[in-house]
């Protein structure tokens, strides 16, 4: 029941985990600036994301133009958008192989079929984690460094946006719940190892008897002495001399 639950919680987490993931690579929070101008009524904030930019005027006025070209962008934002699409899809295989594999479902009925599922679908979700973590470590950094820049205009400066505090926690909680689901089918497999080994020894047959000839050998042959094999009284009919019977002669 316990491995049950635990196996619940560790799915649920994941899921989240990846709805945050989500929603994380879709926002255009990932760097965001805002200054005012000579005029204070033309204040304007610009925000940049994985797959569009935006611009917001105090006036009401949110203008976003998705990026047209994938071979003009920075290299490091490309690989942020393969690292976090590679994470969602990591996600969705291992919510569909841990789902396979619960206590829950009647997908299968081995229970060490089961419990290797749902390691499968734990390291899944871990592997899900540390992509997105990758990704948002990766962003942090060059945003920090652009920022204490020097030489970079202040107009170029970004600031973290929220989306990177998003893909931050979605990624903890998916290495949560991976880590819930390698316990539970760690835990399930050696219970069901112990079950199965005591169903053997119950279910063995018992060892035959031993044979009464192993514990009681036969006595062996009876065999006259040698000294009393010709030690008996010979008839009347059988004496002889020489060789010579006596009743040829009388």
């Amino acid at each position: 029941m316990a491995s049950t639950a635990v196996q619940l919680l560790g799915f649920f987490l994941g899921l989240l985990g990846f709805i945050g993931t989500v929603v994380a690579t879709l926002l255009p929070y990932w760097r965001s600036t805002a200054y005012v101008g000579s005029n204070i009524i033309t204040t304007t904030a610009y925000m940049k994301g994985l797959w569009m930019e935006c611009v917001w005027h105090s006036t009401g006025i949110y203008q976003c133009e998705v990026y047209r070209s994938l071979l003009a962008l920075p290299r490091d934002l490309q690989a942020a958008r393969a690292l976090m699409v590679l994470s969602c899809v990591t996600s969705v295989l291992a919510s569909l192989v841990s789902v396979m594999g619960m206590k829950c479902t009647r997908c299968a009925r081995d229970p060490l079929v089961k419990s290797s599922l749902v390691l499968s679908g734990g390291i899944g979700f871990l592997c899900a984690g540390v992509l997105c973590l990758v990704t948002v470590s990766w962003t942090t950094n060059d945003v920090i460094l652009d920022f204490y820049d020097p030489f970079l205009p202040s107009g170029m400066k970004y600031e973290i946006g929220l989306a990177v505090y998003l893909g931050y926690a979605s990624a903890c909680v998916s290495l949560g719940g991976g880590m819930a689901l390698c316990w539970s089918s760690s835990s399930s497999s050696s219970s069901s190892r112990s079950r199965r080994r005591r169903h053997v020894q119950r279910n063995q047959p018992l060892s035959p008897p031993p044979a009464f000839s192993h514990i009681y050998p036969p006595a062996p042959p009876y065999k006259p002495p040698e000294a009393l094999k010709d030690n008996r009284a010979p008839s009347l009919c059988s004496l002889s001399s020489n060789g010579y019977r006596l009743n040829n002669y009388v």
